[in-house]
């Protein structure tokens, strides 16, 4: 690993800031909060089996990556070059900062890599079931699958430039991110079972992710593996104590994920669930998508206080679970009523 990679792909945008201004938005697409608060509620009502799938393919996928991450203890180019002996009497690179850089935990492998390519590989899996459902030319379906492919692989390429560039991460780190995050995508692709699952499986799947993670997290910790050692080297090496986030935080992100993943369950089995599926025109579905990434806009400028650990966690889960039941059942339904009453009013 070199942060030597960072420098040379800092190099050329020394006075550019457009162009980080580019990078920053390059990493900020490819964190998971963009595919709960856009990319879900979009596919959701356009094709539900779609939107069901990149949630579980989004949280399950980090939360394997926080358990590799504990395993794998990888490092994080922002920190390192601080105390590495590897250049002995050279100088160490000088590595820019930005807000985005000072991740609080693990670097191995890339949380950013891996979530946005298990994400797109399911939409590219998705997209082109769709197609081929549809029966079109060879040609024209070799044609698409060949733009989609070269789509997925810039976007990822850009995304792991993105993480290398902003020295949160190493080449090694995001090229693992990839892989496993198409891994993930590919076994969820082959599962059934998560568009027709009970309640009770919901519930039981969020239990046992967190049950383990925190189980493992006090075991570890009981054989003297101090899991919080990235956090003090965040906070010893960010040049901005404002850019070190409690949010980046392992736990926050687990949280974030289990009151995901509880949300959508609550919201398929709510009985307003049921009754807004009554309303399937294309008009309903568009307005369905347009007012939840409306209200998910104002629901993400809710931010809680981070003195106090425990509740910084309990409300991220509760806003995560709300996250989820805004575009579930909370739009459709308030949609559908707001019809019913219009149509009232035209036939008196």
């Amino acid at each position: 690993m070199d942060p030597e990679d960072s420098r040379i792909l800092q190099d050329p945008c020394k006075h550019d800031d457009p162009a980080l201004n580019k990078v920053q938005l390059i990493s900020y697409i490819a964190d998971l909060h963009t595919t709960f608060f856009v990319f879900f509620p979009i596919w959701f009502h356009l094709k539900r089996d779609v939107g069901i799938k990149l949630i579980w393919v989004g949280v399950v996928g980090d939360w394997l990556n926080l358990v590799l991450k504990w395993v794998l203890f990888g490092e994080r180019p922002y920190w390192w070059v601080h105390e590495t002996r590897f250049y002995g009497t050279d100088s160490a690179p000088a590595l820019r900062q930005l807000p985005i850089t000072c991740e609080t935990g693990p670097g191995s492998p890339s949380g950013h890599a891996m979530g946005s390519a298990a994400v797109a590989y399911a939409m590219v899996t998705s997209l082109l079931s769709i197609a081929a459902q549809r029966t079109p030319p060879a040609l024209l379906y070799w044609l698409l699958q060949m733009v989609l492919w070269m789509l997925l692989g810039l976007l990822e390429l850009l995304v792991c430039m993105s993480r290398v560039y902003v020295a949160a991460h190493f080449p090694h780190q995001v090229i693992c991110g990839v892989i496993s995050g198409i891994i993930v995508a590919e076994i969820f692709s082959r599962q059934r079972w998560i568009y027709n699952a009970s309640l009770q499986r919901y519930f039981n799947v969020t239990l046992f992710l967190t049950v383990f993670a925190v189980g493992f997290y006090v075991l570890l910790k009981a054989v003297g593996v101090d899991l919080l050692w990235t956090l003090e080297k965040a906070q010893k090496w960010c040049v901005d104590p404002a850019w070190v986030h409690m949010d980046t935080t392992p736990f926050a992100s687990l949280m974030r994920n289990m009151g995901t993943l509880f949300g959508l369950g609550l919201g398929l089995h709510s009985p307003l669930y049921t009754e807004s599926k009554k309303s399937t025109s294309a008009p309903f579905r568009m307005g369905s998508i347009v007012l939840s990434l409306a209200l998910l806009q104002l629901l993400d400028f809710l931010t809680f206080p981070s003195d106090n650990h425990t509740m910084f966690y309990i409300l991220s889960f509760v806003k995560s679970t709300v996250a989820l039941l805004v575009p579930t059942i909370l739009v459709p339904r308030g949609l559908s009523l707001f019809l019913q009453e219009r149509k009232v009013e035209k036939a008196s």
